[in-house]
């Protein structure tokens, strides 16, 4: 395991998507008045907690790179990232999500968990979100803000926190949030 630097990681604002129940994969929606309003907000938790010296970076999907647009109140640089990008779910991108749990029933009867992801047609796999988050991880050289999704959230906090990424349905979620990560320990600022 790896010690990483102090990290800051908000998920993107409310998409229209999101606010529908629509999932979105690789695909995007743009941001809601209030998926905005929860970007600019946590522009203006960045700017009073300070993270001058921070690198920027995000995932290149529309809606993480607004939120980042938003929220980079300072006007630092950011860099694209695809390994930051959501999980791809394949054949159930754009459906309902009651219509997914509708085709495939079973999945969501095991348990509260979210490993439904790994069961998309043609989707890419929480591994393959594993691996390339981690590679991204460690090529990070300093601080970090980055911008990305839910579920590619969640398993970069696992690996930032020392934990198996097969935990990173026990940590929680929510739309234009801020999680700092310092030294295997991690902060709600939102």
């Amino acid at each position: 395991m790896s010690d990483y630097p102090d990290i800051l990681i908000l998920r993107h604002g409310e998409t229209e998507w999101n606010l529908s129940g629509r999932m979105q994969g690789d695909q995007d929606s743009p941001l809601t008045d209030t998926g905005r309003a929860q970007a600019r907000r946590q522009g203006a938790l960045l700017a009073a907690i300070g993270c001058d010296g921070y690198h920027w970076f995000s995932s290149p999907q529309g809606r993480a790179w607004q939120t980042a647009t938003l929220a980079n109140l300072r006007g630092a640089p950011i860099t694209p990232d695809a390994r930051l990008a959501e999980i791809t779910t394949g054949d159930w991108t754009g459906l309902h999500f009651d219509d997914i749990r509708a085709q495939v029933p079973h999945l969501f009867d095991m348990d509260d968990s979210l490993s439904w992801y790994d069961h998309a047609p043609g989707g890419e796999g929480l591994a393959a979100v594993a691996a390339r988050t981690r590679a991204f991880l460690d090529d990070l050289t300093g601080p970090a803000v980055i911008v990305t999704h839910g579920i590619t959230s969640r398993i970069l906090r696992c690996h930032l926190l020392g934990q198996s990424w097969e935990a990173f349905d026990t940590l929680e979620g929510g739309q234009g949030v801020i999680y700092r990560v310092s030294k295997r320990q991690q902060e709600r600022l939102s």
